[in-house]
């Protein structure tokens, strides 16, 4: 498997994405509800998504797709798995925020071993190989800094959308966050978080039973910057995106800012 090649395949498939994404957003946006926790879909998130596909399966046919509106399309049961979230930021985009980007991510037996993330809006690209580091479009490397402030540090706060709005451990987590941060950001775009503090615009990420296709592109492109992801209670962050949401709950910041981070939560 060329993974130099299936990078440079995600990313003409994300820029495009991004391209129907930023001119359908000047237009009306067909927006429906989906499921029972106030979360929406539009027409754009499903334009994007059969985009996606479409390039992925004619690129790798034999492969296996999971799709955030669609499911699992292509060839199941093998070796290589692409997830595909075609707008993340739907709420965002449904009240006119112009706060979204779209991702992909291959993994092979179930593991993250490229990430790609794409913002249309400011037309960035961030993308990553396992153990080739992270970079820009243009080639730049990205490295995460270590920046600590007397004021606490900047985190963005992430959950599933399966999450209780009366769950005890999001009030707890939440309320504890606040009063140690500086702020805490809710962007309702995960992937857009991620590639946050791979650049260095905040200090951390802690996620609560995230969801699977929010969370392997942006994380790996974070790691490849040298961001480090624990789970909460500070033991190792499961990757494999088999697993279920309990395993996708986790604290992420530089090395050196995580055991602080780590003591908050416990």
């Amino acid at each position: 498997m060329d993974l130099d090649h299936a990078r440079a395949v995600a990313v003409e498939a994300a820029e495009a994405a991004g391209s129907l994404l930023l001119e359908g957003t000047r237009g009306a946006l067909g927006v429906r509800p989906k499921g029972g926790s106030g979360d929406v879909v539009t027409d754009l998130d499903l334009a994007s998504e059969k985009l996606l596909v479409e390039r992925i399966l004619t690129a790798y046919p034999s492969h296996a797709v999971i799709a955030e509106e669609s499911g699992l399309l292509g060839a199941s049961g093998g070796e290589w798995t692409w997830l595909v979230d075609p707008l993340d930021g739907t709420n965002n985009v449904a009240i006119g925020l112009p706060a979204y980007v779209v991702g992909v991510a291959l993994c092979r037996a179930g593991r993250p071993v490229l990430g790609v993330v794409h913002d249309p809006v400011t037309a960035q690209t961030w993308s990553a190989i396992r153990g080739c580091g992270a970079v820009t479009a243009s080639g730049a490397r990205l490295a995460a800094p270590y920046r600590p402030s007397p004021h606490g540090p900047l985190l963005a706060w992430t959950q599933g959308y399966a999450v209780a709005r009366d769950d005890a451990t999001v009030r707890a987590l939440k309320g504890t966050l606040e009063l140690a941060a500086r702020r805490v950001l809710q962007l309702w775009a995960p992937l857009l978080s991620w590639a946050m503090l791979a650049r260095g615009d905040i200090d951390g990420i802690v996620g609560y039973r995230a969801e699977s296709v929010d969370l392997p592109a942006g994380a790996l492109i974070a790691q490849e910057a040298g961001v480090e992801i624990r789970a909460l209670d500070g033991g190792a962050f499961e990757e494999n995106i088999d697993g279920t949401a309990e395993d996708r709950s986790f604290v992420a910041a530089h090395p050196r800012a995580l055991p602080h981070l780590l003591d908050l939560l416990r």
